[in-house]
């Protein structure tokens, strides 16, 4: 059994949306900042870190490049997802007023994000390392004219006030994170995700018949990528999420089909799924010509 530290680790400066995302859901967990992903990973292998908070994929930018290569090799259990509104805060010196702010800084999609704000008000955008960074850097610098976009988290660990809430365009941008542990914990049948990479034999259409046991079963799959490993074009694998366990006999019978026609599968973890899920509004359709 091994001890526990008390931290959960992220990738990013701290008031990074990640650190954030580890606030809301372990806010009795210390928050360790890492360099990487593979940081956060490995402080978690080495004992540093409870828990590693690591983000998956975005409703704006889609999936988070290089985490699909690490999850399978991680040594590490998916065993929470967190989701995270990613508003953006112009953060200022204290006393700032707006008209006084002539730049604003942060990581480049986010400056993208605010567009509509920073042309309305005569703003210009300057690319920073990354949000937290960003707010740590107008922190030094201690010119007024200088604002940081980050989250309000930033603005509070360093010391800057927020001018302007929530200026972001799209009002719907998301981050999801998976939360990751060295030791797989059980999950309830009831509400469960499962997430797995598996590669298909070398045979005429192997993945429409892998996956076919999902749709004769009744199992829904709410994500399927596909991207290269080991730099080859005929190395193909998959990361799939599904809604179901695998102690449920519809979800037991799919798995076993997927098993005949893959080389190698792969599960990361079981998992219960997010509240954040449910509270989604149902997307409208529009009839054609409408």
């Amino acid at each position: 059994m091994r001890a526990q530290t008390g931290k959960i680790s992220f990738q990013g400066a701290p008031g990074a949306y990640s650190h954030q995302a580890c606030r809301e859901a372990f806010p009795e967990l210390e928050g360790l900042a890492c360099n990487s992903f593979e940081g956060a990973i490995a402080a978690v292998n080495e004992g540093r870190a409870d828990l590693a908070m690591l983000p998956i994929e975005n409703s704006t930018y889609g999936r988070i490049a290089d985490i699909h290569h690490l999850l399978p090799d991680s040594g590490l259990s998916i065993v929470g997802e967190h989701f995270v509104r990613v508003h953006a805060n112009l953060l200022v010196l204290p006393g700032t007023r707006l008209e006084e702010v002539k730049t604003a800084m942060s990581q480049a999609p986010l400056l993208g994000q605010v567009r509509g704000f920073l042309r309305a008000h005569g703003i210009a955008a300057r690319p920073g390392p990354d949000t937290a960074g960003s707010a740590a850097a107008v922190a030094a610098a201690g010119d007024r004219s200088v604002a940081a976009l980050a989250s309000e988290l930033a603005g509070e660990i360093h010391g800057l006030e927020v001018l302007a809430r929530h200026i972001e365009d799209q009002q719907n941008n998301t981050t999801r994170f998976l939360v990751m542990s060295p030791e797989a914990r059980p999950a309830a049948v009831e509400g469960a995700l499962t997430t797995f990479v598996f590669r298909v034999r070398n045979l005429p259409a192997a993945l429409y018949k892998a996956l076919g046991g999902f749709a004769t079963n009744g199992v829904n799959m709410t994500k399927l990528e596909s991207y290269m490993v080991g730099g080859q074009f005929t190395a193909t694998q998959f990361y799939a999420d599904i809604e179901g366990h695998p102690d449920e006999p519809r979800v037991a019978r799919a798995l076993e089909e997927l098993r005949y026609f893959t080389t190698e599968l792969h599960i990361l973890g079981v998992y219960p799924r997010s509240g954040f899920r449910d509270a989604q509004p149902a997307p409208v359709l529009e009839a054609e010509g409408a």
